[in-house]
């Protein structure tokens, strides 16, 4: 077998829910509060909150990608802290994958979430996640975590490398077609979003 031809090295990974990381052959980035403008609907909410933020990580992905070449898998630990932003709960920015008929695998490893769906032709889910829930996204729908607990919100995914990411199509809709939020009971409810447009390439 030829060096070019040579598979990549198998990476042995461990999970550690309380701190919230993946240890191994990993990267990391990150996303503070300040990298979120726009993101919640309530824009006076957001600057108050922008103005006590201590300027830690909101959250934070580690992954795993050992390939990049056809049939890679890149798998990692998502991590979301707790809090709201007027009535809504702390969420990822989220994406539609840049080949959109791929999938992604998400299991839930600590807290209490929602993964939040909106498919390309109108239809949308709230789909509860904790530890030992399995939430099956299909390719065509647009996908974002959501934090309705107290703890992190850790989870572990697994994409296609070659699936990519469309981070800007949120935005370019208004926002997802629903806003999760807090409800009068103390737990979380999905409402309508008026300023949603619909998603466009």
């Amino acid at each position: 077998m030829c060096a070019a031809a040579r598979p990549a090295e198998p990476a042995a990974l461990t999970v550690e829910a309380l701190a919230g990381a993946l240890a191994g052959p990993t990267e990391r980035y990150e996303k503070h509060l300040v990298d979120l403008r726009g993101l919640y609907r309530d824009a006076d909410a957001f600057e108050a909150a922008l103005a006590t933020d201590d300027g830690a990580p909101v959250y934070w992905v580690d992954s795993s990608t050992p390939d990049t070449g056809r049939g890679a898998l890149t798998i990692g630990l998502s991590v979301l802290r707790p809090g709201r932003v007027g009535d809504e709960f702390a969420m990822t920015r989220g994406h539609l994958h840049a080949q959109a008929e791929f999938a992604e695998l998400y299991y839930g490893i600590a807290g209490s979430g929602v993964m939040l769906l909106d498919s390309v032709d109108g239809e949308s889910r709230a789909v509860p996640i904790a530890p030992g829930v399995a939430v099956h996204v299909p390719g065509g729908w647009v996908h974002r975590s959501v934090n309705v607990g107290d703890e992190l919100l850790v989870t572990l995914f697994a994409y296609a490398t070659e699936a990519g990411q469309d981070y800007g199509i949120i935005e370019r809709a208004g926002g997802m077609s629903q806003l999760v939020v807090a409800d009068d009971a103390g737990g979380w409810t999905a409402r309508p979003n008026p300023d949603h447009g619909g998603y466009r390439a």
